[in-house]
């Protein structure tokens, strides 16, 4: 049944991908998680003397790390920590839910490390903290609620004992 699953997620990536009319269609009969707080502070000191931390919903984690949950068709809520100095040859994507060939041929199109070196490189951002926090981006029924409640706070909370003063989110 699992490959089975897997072929008929495939294929509707490639739908969706290719047809983007039925990707909307496909949005509109589903819930989003819509926040009541503003998702954002302002910075307290200049982008140039603040550390950015990093997450990403693209499913990126270090090869030696166990892959994410793609059996649960609710997805799975925990997150792997990546140093952010690693190696673009010992990173991989675990996720289904989209189409990752592009990110298969360069993990800085959903996790733009390189770029983040080169502002830090240039004085544009003040540093980039040492690990990065990687999801899995579908995520859906009684997982929503663990990502939302115990999940995501334990990742803020991680953030800030990273140093991190902005985060760069980066969706898949």
């Amino acid at each position: 049944m699992g490959s089975l699953s897997q072929l008929i997620n495939s294929v509707l990536v490639q739908l969706f991908k290719h047809v983007p009319w039925l990707a909307s269609c496909w949005a509109r009969r589903h819930r989003f998680v819509e926040g009541q707080e503003i998702p954002w502070a302002p910075l307290r000191k200049p982008l140039g003397e603040t550390r950015i931390g990093v997450v990403t919903t693209a499913g990126v984690h270090l090869k030696s790390q166990p892959p994410f949950n793609m059996d649960d068709p609710e997805g799975d809520p925990t997150f792997r920590v990546v140093p952010s100095d690693a190696e673009k040859a010992q990173l991989t994507i675990t996720h289904k839910y989209y189409d990752h060939s592009a990110a298969d041929q360069d993990v800085n199109v959903v996790l733009p490390l390189d770029r983040l070196w080169e502002l830090e490189a240039e004085g544009v951002i003040g540093g980039i903290a040492p690990l990065v926090y990687s999801f899995m981006g579908h995520i859906d029924g009684p997982h929503l609620r663990t990502l939302v409640e115990q999940t995501a706070p334990a990742v803020a909370r991680r953030l800030m004992r990273d140093g991190a003063q902005a985060v760069f989110l980066t969706p898949a």
